[in-house]
């Protein structure tokens, strides 16, 4: 099937490791070229080296800090002026476990500025160039937990949530415009993050981590952890021409960890 991104430009968000470089690199494969956002700017030169070399596309690092508002303004700047993407991936780190109180104003104004304010502000600076061509892609990494509450990420959960609503709000009113808009649900992707969050779990309960771990995989219907590559194939054709008539929609990615319909 030809995805139809050939030569268009993705923005991906969080493209230093686990799930957003397996997209960014999935969409390199496919002939799009990248602009890869994170913190680490080392990483980021490293990994832009490696697409553009594997792939023959033009990969750009552009390291920001999505918890400063500040470096978001700016780059939003650049986004409207430079970049001009055709292709959308939202994909902001989570925040660390917590229950849901108790939590300190610092973690809750952190969390929220990276998770969703940063997202509404990039959102917003890519939506000129999409709406002058009559065609764009916007995908947002979400998690199980919009879903079916995750224990001991309250903050996630409750934040994650609200970029659900963005996202199906925001679907409707670009829709007439050619730009879909949608969300993915990650279940447990074998990722670094899934890692932390398995120690941690490992630490409050006594248990060492292998126990943890398998006991979570066999919890889930597939008896295993997903590969990024497998979530990233399901962003990258939400991504493409070929999704065209998609929009405003959570799809799951998570093994059948979710029971509900």
């Amino acid at each position: 099937m030809d995805l139809g991104i050939t030569g268009k430009t993705a923005l991906v968000l969080g493209a230093s490791q686990g799930i957003g470089r397996a997209i960014a690199d999935t969409l390199a494969q496919e002939g799009a070229n990248v602009v890869l956002v994170a913190r680490n700017a080392e990483a980021l030169e490293a990994i832009a080296a490696d697409i553009a070399r594997k792939h023959g596309v033009t990969a750009t690092p552009c390291p920001v800090d999505l918890s400063d508002p500040q470096a978001v303004a700016a780059f939003c700047t650049r986004v409207e002026n430079e970049f001009k993407p055709d292709m959308l991936v939202n994909n902001a780190g989570g925040p660390p476990p917590s229950p849901s109180t108790g939590v300190s104003d610092e973690v809750w104004h952190n969390s929220t500025q990276m998770m969703l304010f940063s997202i509404v502000r990039v959102t917003e600076a890519a939506l000129p160039a999409m709406k002058a061509r009559g065609w764009g892609r916007i995908v947002a990494v979400g998690s199980s937990g919009i879903v079916q509450p995750i224990p001991n990420l309250s903050v996630s959960n409750t934040i994650r949530g609200a970029v659900a609503g963005f996202c199906k709000s925001l679907s409707a009113e670009v829709a007439a415009d050619g730009i879909t808009v949608n969300m993915i649900l990650p279940g447990k992707i074998d990722t670094d993050r899934l890692s932390r969050l398995d120690s941690a779990r490992a630490e409050r309960e006594g248990k060492s981590v292998d126990a943890v771990r398998a006991s979570a995989q066999a919890d889930l219907p597939i008896k295993r952890y997903g590969r990024p590559e497998e979530f990233a194939k399901v962003a990258v054709f939400l991504l493409s021409d070929a999704a065209g008539y998609v929009t405003g929609q959570m799809t799951r990615v998570d093994g059948g960890l979710i029971r509900s319909i």
